[in-house]
């Protein structure tokens, strides 16, 4: 892992819990669901793929989150939060159905308590009453720290051995009863239940309410005590949580002083921890995070909402320097959109930070609680595009095809740094829904604008910007391909190929007529786009020009395919699928009749 990178933190957590649960059950016979997948890396060098481990999150090799069609230990592919339980009761009752008799395990980390999902499903699974063991997970961390009610309700059930010391007094008390203490305390056990319970509320009683026998805490380091504990708890008929403590981090002291760091690391010396340093400019999250606190200065309304993400997204800074304004709701990405649209319902102006892929579980609250309102929700969309190594479960392929047909939305999605925080500053000014995508890692240098004072007059909602002119063929392109279409531009040109460029900006409202004047003018568009191609920017100027009447245009998309894009550097995934300046060239070339071979000279 320190070549590849990857999760460490949380997957050190659980070497003693995953070797626990292969020395007790059988899988793949036996069903393992691992929670989000960030700490299966044990459980893949235990099932076979050690000698690949490392290839893990390389292109061509194994992927860094459990995948159904790469081991038949991976029975269910994972990579968001709090989906296990639900699919772990699909397979017991499959088993029930058919009358086997495997064991079904979920391992589910305490902060994707916090995710609605898996708390649906514990209150189903108590009313099917079908045989599932619940592995609770608790280290006090999803990435951040876990935040809400049943973040604070864990750390009770933490000091659980103080509950078997009061739980130990008030039986000795009822047994010094007089008049047959000693029967009344083998007989009256719902009294002593009370007792305890009063006595000490850190208890697992919401467990027990939704139908399940809670066992623990327990130390998830001590493996003798966690096979013991596994090997019995198959003697018990129906759902039951075994509630295991453990460490991030552990036994790698750079990753249990700073667990969220180590979370999820770039290649690092494993002597010392440190990561190589990074070159270049600003992030694009960092640039978001600077332009917001600015804007947050002027105008007290604004304040900014994650789920869970406060480092991914770069709000820590602003939760230092506005604490009344910043709220982490934890892996709820629904109600952090609802909760949004209720703080602009009331006069606010809240912007919600979240990765695309993760914004994609809140698609209905964005089109019921927002869209149809007409609230004034910034929805700042991070790791939009391909983000490399994370794989299909993260890539921000689909952003744009999901919110370009609501209602009410504006979709934006900047070239460089300036364009961002511009964006951003347009935003709240709309007083309407609008979402900015950005994609990971760092801004493009050398920047499209010179100076970020060269956008005020110009930037406006669904206004495009014509980067260069030309007669033969016209690119198109938003967000990050604009970059890469600049570099495309380059090889045209030295292939005497007269090519014009326009950076498109808004894929919700088009500039109609920017992109209608350049059709009838050229005859042949290039539409780029870092996203999939169904139903997104290049859809959207296919629909409008067939509105418009246009039909004698060829026109070409370049963007990502109807298919899932695998695990990779972001450069081979780019190249692997035409997002790279060569293969814009050659397409565009192509439109022309004449392959830019044929052009050279």
């Amino acid at each position: 892992m320190a070549k590849t990178g990857g999760h460490l933190a949380s997957n050190l957590g659980v070497v003693e819990l995953t070797t626990a649960l292969y020395a007790v059950y059988d899988p793949p016979k036996d069903i393992i669901i691992w929670d989000v997948g960030h700490q299966c890396y044990a459980h893949k060098l235990l099932t076979g793929r050690a000698q690949r481990f490392d290839s893990l999150r390389q292109f061509g090799g194994i992927s860094g989150f459990p995948r159904r069609d790469e081991s038949p230990y991976d029975c269910f592919g994972t990579g968001h939060a709090s989906t296990s339980i639900s699919a772990a009761i699909g397979f017991c009752k499959a088993r029930d159905l058919r009358g086997s008799n495997e064991h079904v395990i979920a391992v589910v980390g305490d902060g994707a308590l916090t995710g609605g999902l898996a708390l649906e499903a514990m209150n189903n699974v108590g009313q099917l009453k079908t045989n599932l063991t619940v592995v609770l997970n608790d280290n006090e961390m999803s990435i951040s720290r876990n935040v809400g009610a049943m973040a604070t309700h864990l750390s009770k059930l933490r000091m659980l051995p103080l509950y078997r010391k009061v739980e130990t007094k008030a039986k000795t008390v009822i047994e010094n009863l007089p008049m047959g203490g000693k029967t009344l305390s083998r007989t009256a056990e719902g009294i002593l239940h009370g007792v305890t319970h009063l006595m000490a509320a850190q208890t697992g009683i919401i467990f027990e309410e939704m139908g399940f026998t809670y066992l623990g805490p327990i130390d998830g380091h001590d493996i003798d005590l966690l096979i013991e504990m596994f090997s019995n708890v198959g003697q018990i008929e129906g759902p039951v949580i075994v509630h295991v403590l453990t460490t991030k981090g552990k036994g790698y002291e750079h990753a249990e002083n700073n667990s969220r760091v180590f979370h999820g690391v770039a290649p690092f010396q494993v002597k010392n921890g440190e990561a190589e340093e990074p070159t270049g400019g600003a992030t694009y999250t960092e640039v978001f995070a600077d332009a917001l606190m600015d804007l947050a200065e002027q105008d007290e309304r604004i304040v900014a909402i994650t789920a869970a993400m406060p480092d991914g997204t770069g709000l820590c800074e602003f939760a230092e320097r506005f604490p009344n304004r910043f709220f982490d709701v934890g892996i709820a990405e629904e109600h952090a959109v609802t909760f949004a649209a209720g703080l602009a319902a009331a006069g606010l102006r809240p912007v919600v930070a979240i990765y695309s892929t993760f914004l994609q579980r809140a698609y209905d609250q964005i089109v019921h609680d927002v869209c149809l309102q007409k609230l004034p929700v910034v929805f700042a969309i991070d790791r939009a595009g391909l983000v490399g190594e994370d794989g299909p479960t993260h890539h921000g392929a689909f952003d744009l095809s999901y919110l370009r047909h609501i209602p009410n939305m504006v979709v934006a999605a900047p070239a460089d740094a300036f364009e961002l925080r511009e964006m951003l500053r347009l935003a709240f000014e709309h007083n309407r829904p609008f979402a900015i995508r950005y994609p990971r890692g760092r801004v493009s240098e050398p920047p499209i604008h010179a100076a970020e004072e060269s956008l005020k007059p110009t930037l406006a909602v669904g206004m495009a910007e014509v980067l260069a002119d030309g007669d033969d063929v016209c690119i198109i392109a938003v967000g990050s391909a604009v970059n890469l279409s600049l570099e495309a531009l380059e090889v045209l040109r030295k292939s005497h190929v007269s090519a014009a460029l326009v950076n498109a900006r808004f894929v919700k409202p088009l500039d109609s007529e920017v992109i209608i004047s350049y059709a009838r003018r050229c005859r042949r568009l290039v539409l780029v786009e870092e996203s999939a191609r169904q139903g997104g920017f290049g859809s959207a100027v296919l629909e409008l020009l067939a509105n418009a009447g246009i039909s004698d245009v060829k026109v070409k998309q370049v963007g990502l395919p109807d298919e899932f894009v695998g695990h990779g550097s972001r450069s081979i995934l780019r190249e692997l699928h035409g997002l790279d300046p060569g293969y814009i060239a050659r397409v565009a070339a192509d439109l022309i009749g004449q392959p830019l071979e044929s052009r050279q000279g």
